[in-house]
């Protein structure tokens, strides 16, 4: 699963990595070294431009970095404190989920991290990992977004979840879900607002791919998610009771 993750890039370098517009405005979030739900955060979406009244073209389509809000709440929700559930969606299941459907088809955005937190529980301990690329580039993982309106004609929430699969490899050693990651050469695909994604797309990712991933310890100060800053990140030897992931990850110390 994704429950939290980094995103410590300016919306104009991920603009610049993602091929895309930064449309975020005064509104692009802080560096945050402690994405959790709820919050605001980058997106980069594919959307037809539209003219000045409001006509979009179906001949062009640009991509964006837009601010979103984690946590997807659907156009028929009557509360958005829905979006605080749906901060994750089953990439196996999704299409026919009344809550994703609609944005799986048509509404797909790409999330992009510095790397994402998860929690290895054993008996004695929860030791939180920082997974990470190794290459230094944003890892993509591929969510879905979603228009809600207020019945009093305030302004729309657009809000997002996270795609999640099967782990692979050793990742299922620290938890049995993760963030879908796409490949670059994916990204096209993904983001294509008149094709529905081809299956292959909710797939898990190749082992190609999650060979180029770091399992970090990190400290239990991300356990809060009121901290911040960088040591958030700065790998942290496990304490005691943690299982022995070393044993099946190469150390990219």
């Amino acid at each position: 699963m994704c429950g939290r993750y980094a995103s410590t890039r300016s919306a104009v370098s991920i603009a610049d990595e993602f091929a895309a517009v930064d449309a975020t405005g005064e509104d692009a979030p802080e560096t945050d070294y402690n994405v959790a739900p709820t919050k605001p955060v980058l997106a980069v979406v594919a959307r037809h431009p539209r003219d000045a009244d409001g006509t979009p073209d179906p001949a062009r389509t640009e991509r964006s970095v837009r601010v979103l809000r984690w946590g997807l709440v659907p156009s028929w929700a009557k509360d958005p404190s829905v979006g605080s559930r749906m901060i994750n969606a089953r990439a196996e299941t999704s299409a026919g989920k009344p809550a994703f459907r609609k944005a799986l088809a048509a509404r797909r955005c790409l999330m992009p991290a510095d790397g994402w937190f998860e929690w290895q529980r054993s008996e004695a301990a929860k030791q939180p990992y920082f997974v990470t690329g190794t290459d230094g580039a944003s890892l993509a993982m591929a969510g879905l977004w979603e228009f809600w309106r207020p019945t009093d004609g305030g302004d729309p929430l657009v809000s997002c979840a996270v795609l999640t699969t099967d782990a692979v490899g050793p990742l299922a050693g620290i938890h049995h879900r993760m963030p879908l990651l796409l490949p670059r050469s994916e990204w096209a695909a993904w983001l294509d607002p008149d094709a529905a994604p081809a299956e292959g797309l909710l797939a898990p990712p190749s082992e190609e791919l999650v060979a180029g991933l770091e399992l970090r310890p990190v400290s239990t100060r991300v356990n809060n998610v009121r901290n911040q800053g960088p040591e958030l990140l700065e790998r942290v030897e496990p304490g005691p009771g943690a299982l022995e992931l070393d044993l099946l990850v190469p150390d990219h110390r």
